[in-house]
């Protein structure tokens, strides 16, 4: 008999392999199929994007927000893979107490996603296959390989938005800004909470007391604007292709904001999903994450 604690601190028991998954998370569906257990999926949400082969073939059951439940429990599902951030706690509560087994993760490091992609692969009893195996390897390797280059080369001062209007940002707390760290940059709204009301978030109003860290509001996605932008003087502008997917005509308003050391800066696209999605995907995301940042070092903007 298996048992697994997920992010929620609940322990989950497994007597054999779950064979009817719905994957409520499109990073957990990569996940499960790079582990081999593809075949268990039997539904994945409207923006489970990867692998295209298999999720073309698969039910969705509407987005990672409104997942149609009475679909769900239709399927009689041995599993559901949730997270908690990106799903809604009402459907997640509706499914577990219509008795079926859901397991919520919430991964705020790149390595709490690694290890999230080794409890799956103890779920699937995938673990000890010899291509589980290397792909884990892969990415502790990963990892260590780019945390002992952060000790030896300069970081990059970083901006990476998530949302443009309004203009969002990511506090440290969160996987992406991890996912920068790692690949050796500096996430220059790494200390800026979010703030509450929306006019005390821009800097027009001073913040309500009582909505601190301590309470149940998220504070790690603050709205900036662009003239905090400019003070912070990142060296390193990246615009990710989701959750927002910037193009040029944003990168253009970027490119007006001034820089007070008068600094070049460079600002540069990349693919959401290597800074974002957990599990798998990180396995390579940490490499081409890390070639961005270290294209930005090489032309001396850190120095």
């Amino acid at each position: 008999m298996l048992r697994v604690t997920d992010d929620r601190n609940r322990e989950l028991t497994f007597g054999r392999a779950p064979t009817r998954v719905v994957s409520l998370v499109p990073s957990d569906t990569l996940s499960v199929a790079d582990l081999g257990a593809g075949h268990a999926l039997v539904a994945c949400t409207d923006y489970c994007e990867l692998p295209t082969d298999l999720v073309v073939k698969l039910p969705r059951i509407g987005g990672t927000k409104n997942p149609r439940v009475d679909e769900i429990i239709a399927l009689e599902p041995d599993l559901i893979l949730a997270n908690q951030e990106e799903n809604t706690r009402g459907d997640l509560e509706k499914l577990a107490a219509a008795g079926f087994r859901v397991f919520v993760a919430f991964p705020k490091r790149v390595i709490d996603g690694i290890a999230h992609l080794a409890r799956l692969a103890r779920i699937f009893h995938r673990d000890r296959e010899p291509e589980v195996r290397a792909l884990l390897r892969a990415g502790y390797q990963a990892m260590q390989q780019a945390e002992a280059a952060r000790g030896v080369e300069g970081p990059v001062s970083v901006f990476c938005p998530i949302w443009m209007d309004p203009l969002m940002t990511i506090h440290g707390e969160t996987f992406i800004s991890d996912m920068l760290r790692i690949a050796g940059a500096d996430n220059v709204f790494f200390d800026r909470e979010r703030r509450y009301p929306l006019a005390a978030d821009l800097g027009m109003r001073v913040p309500r007391i009582f909505e601190s860290r301590h309470t149940s509001r998220d504070v790690r996605y603050p709205r900036v604007t662009l003239e905090e932008l400019a003070t912070r003087d990142p060296d390193l502008i990246l615009l990710p292709s989701e959750p927002h997917p910037f193009g040029e005509a944003d990168a253009a308003v970027f490119a007006g904001v001034p820089s007070p050391s008068g600094k070049r800066r460079h600002i540069v696209s990349c693919d959401g999903k290597d800074l974002c999605w957990y599990g798998s995907r990180s396995v390579e995301g940490i490499g081409r994450t890390r070639a961005l940042v270290d294209a930005a070092r090489k032309t001396g903007l850190s120095g």
